[in-house]
């Protein structure tokens, strides 16, 4: 108990153990911990009792090379009960599985617990010891896919920060943990408590937007035969065209009915689905830029109006184009 507290002021301490295998992202780790031990400061309380959990004895070199002293090592006796479990992610850990030791006690620790998750790609290794089966869960926006693929009995939330579902709790990718902990911390402790913390750690208390803003990869990269690739080249470089199937398919010199077919066969998404894609890749990299006015950009990137634009990009990043730009651009528009 802290120092001024009384025993009626006494809060129920929770154990939070945060598993760190070999080349762990160090955020996934320090970022949840920071939060619930300035949690601590801010009930005037011993709410959360920490330890980092490793699958042996000795420091865990984390992806960083900055390593870490773990608290408890898997198999070692433990010294009260595990409250809230979670696995942190590394960069390797959608192609490197985990130890099997460390999966097969997450399989008998988790149900044990009163919430379990994990941050990042730490998904993974819940995954492989079949504790999200049926579950909704979100992980890094750069592995989502392939945790959908590998385990198709989970549902993945490709943009969400954090997913809440009954006992699980999964974070999307390293900071995101932090935005978890918090959450977790208002679950316990309240929201005036939580929102303290989120000011003294100076991050948002519900960030807006989901995690797809923050995605680089080419979404409208090209697929397919070549001679639809060369159509998906010609639209990333002119997105304002017109991209209608006929102008598309007359590109191919194939009828509009079988270039859709074929596009949809080879690529996997509706040609305008896919033209879509390129035009709202084409208004970030424009916001980011911070130049043209929101009329400006529909125009350039192939859109009727702004408000088409808005619509278009809320689908796909998550935010509208205005509070992209607030947050990306690289100069005062």
């Amino acid at each position: 108990m802290l120092p001024g507290r009384t025993s009626e002021d006494r809060v129920a301490t929770r154990t939070v153990a945060i598993v760190a295998m070999p080349n762990v992202q160090l955020l996934d780790v320090s970022g949840p911990l920071d939060v619930f031990a300035e949690a601590n400061v801010q009930s005037g309380s011993d709410a959360y009792r920490l330890i980092v959990a490793a699958g042996a004895p000795g420091p865990v070199r984390s992806s960083s090379g900055v390593r870490l002293m773990p608290d408890h090592v898997i198999g070692d006796p433990l010294a009260g009960t595990i409250d809230t479990l979670l696995v942190a992610g590394s960069p390797d850990a959608a192609t490197v599985p985990a130890n099997a030791a460390i999966l097969d006690w997450l399989g008998r620790t988790a149900p044990a617990t009163r919430r379990y998750g994990s941050v990042c790609a730490g998904a993974f290794a819940l995954a492989a010891a079949g504790l999200i089966d049926g579950r909704r869960v979100t992980t890094h926006w750069a592995v989502a896919d392939e945790l959908a693929r590998r385990y198709p009995g989970i549902i993945v939330d490709r943009d969400a920060i954090h997913v809440r579902d009954g006992r699980v709790r999964t974070a999307a990718g390293v900071t995101a943990g932090l935005d978890l902990a918090l959450a977790l911390v208002e679950e316990d402790l309240g929201r005036t408590v939580a929102m303290k913390v989120a000011g003294q750690l100076v991050m948002f208390f519900k960030r807006p937007g989901g995690q797809m803003q923050f995605s680089r990869r080419d979404g409208a990269a090209p697929a397919g035969r070549s001679a639809l690739q060369e159509v998906q080249r010609w639209v990333v470089a002119n997105p304002s065209a017109d991209h209608s199937v006929a102008s598309l398919a007359e590109r191919t010199g194939l009828s509009p009915r079988h270039f859709a077919r074929l596009f949809q066969s080879e690529v996997h998404l509706t040609p305008a689905a896919w033209v879509e894609e390129a035009r709202v890749l084409a208004a970030r990299r424009l916001l980011e830029d911070g130049r043209e006015t929101p009329k400006q950009v529909a125009a350039q990137c192939g859109f009727a109006d702004a408000d088409t634009l808005r619509r278009a990009f809320a689908r796909h990043v998550g935010v509208t184009p205005a509070e992209y730009r607030r947050h990306y651009a690289s100069v005062t528009a």
